[in-house]
């Protein structure tokens, strides 16, 4: 559990809930559950920090250098070595 609550979907604005509804369809075919990971929620305090983490993650989606699938089992492997809850 994080230690700051993030924006709910309810508190948002606009552009905040278009950015959480793209992020919890990319969740759900990933994992299977859609749902609406934490980071994003938290970032979404401050919109300058929300839109550059957004464009990193665009940018790490662009990258063709490994295969999709790759990177995705990469992620999760860094994830549960570090014991990340998301």
């Amino acid at each position: 559990m994080s230690r700051m609550n993030g924006v709910e979907p309810g508190k948002a604005g606009w552009f905040k809930r278009i950015v959480y509804w793209i992020v919890t369809r990319k969740v759900g075919k990933r994992t299977g559950t859609p749902r609406l990971i934490g980071p994003v929620k938290i970032t979404a305090h401050h919109d300058r920090l929300f839109k550059a983490f957004g464009q990193m993650e665009m940018g790490q989606d662009a990258a063709r250098s490994v295969s999709a699938p790759l990177k995705t089992l990469a992620t999760i492997k860094a994830a549960m070595l570090i014991g990340c809850p998301f």
